[in-house]
């Protein structure tokens, strides 16, 4: 029988390792799929995650997570000024004696596609109460952050924050910011009195956040 007719045990060895390379080859492209598609609405957030702090440091961007904080924990009022989409001014002075709930998105991010229509029910349930909504785009130019709000009913302003990220910076230094979307509840002061990092799972959550606030004694 000829050379070609027969399979010598070094060529079966050759052929099996070849097998085995690109087994091996495609698990690793499979993997680097499955994680650029678990991180598609991180990837613009490493400057918060240089304010990690603490018991913080576990937390892994994305996860759903609602954190209230007791009155006496807080930290100092955030400061910040921006301009929204249309051109207008706005500051943190302009919120005081408000609760204020902020909300970090930008348009290409599904979880905040999901759950636009969560937070517009909440700020029509709340706008003749104290209570102002102010969405902070960290990665879009005015017109797409004005067709989003047009295509998913979003009726409050959001802050252009592409530029510098000022506004963004001057929350993470109060608070944690690992994922968008991250919607922050502020006290009539203007400190951080709730979180809540990722997709927003139910306008009721939200409302009972804002509700606790509202409650909250005036100083």
């Amino acid at each position: 029988m000829s050379s070609e007719q027969t399979d010598s045990p070094a060529r079966l060895h050759g052929a099996n390792r070849r097998i085995a390379y690109h087994r091996r080859a495609l698990t690793a492209v499979t993997a680097v799929l499955v994680l650029s598609v678990l991180t598609a609405c991180t990837s613009n957030d490493s400057l918060a995650q240089q304010y990690r702090a603490g018991d913080e440091k576990g937390y892994i961007a994305g996860d759903f997570q609602v954190v209230e904080i007791p009155e006496s924990e807080r930290g100092e009022p955030v400061v910040f000024d921006g301009v929204t989409e249309i051109g207008t001014s706005v500051s943190s002075d302009g919120y005081r004696g408000e609760v204020l709930v902020v909300n970090f998105w930008y348009a290409a991010c599904g979880p905040c596609i999901v759950e636009a229509p969560l937070l517009e029910q909440v700020w029509q349930e709340y706008q003749n109460d104290d209570v102002s909504f102010l969405g902070v785009n960290t990665y879009d130019q005015p017109a797409t952050a004005l067709s989003f709000a047009k295509d998913n009913g979003v009726t409050y302003p959001s802050v252009i924050d592409v530029v510098d990220g000022r506004v963004k910076l001057a929350f993470a230094q109060a608070t944690p910011i690992q994922a968008t979307p991250t919607t922050l509840v502020i006290d009539r002061q203007g400190r951080v009195a709730a979180r809540i990092i990722g997709q927003l799972a139910s306008a009721s959550i939200l409302s009972t956040l804002v509700s606790d606030t509202l409650d909250e004694d005036v100083p």
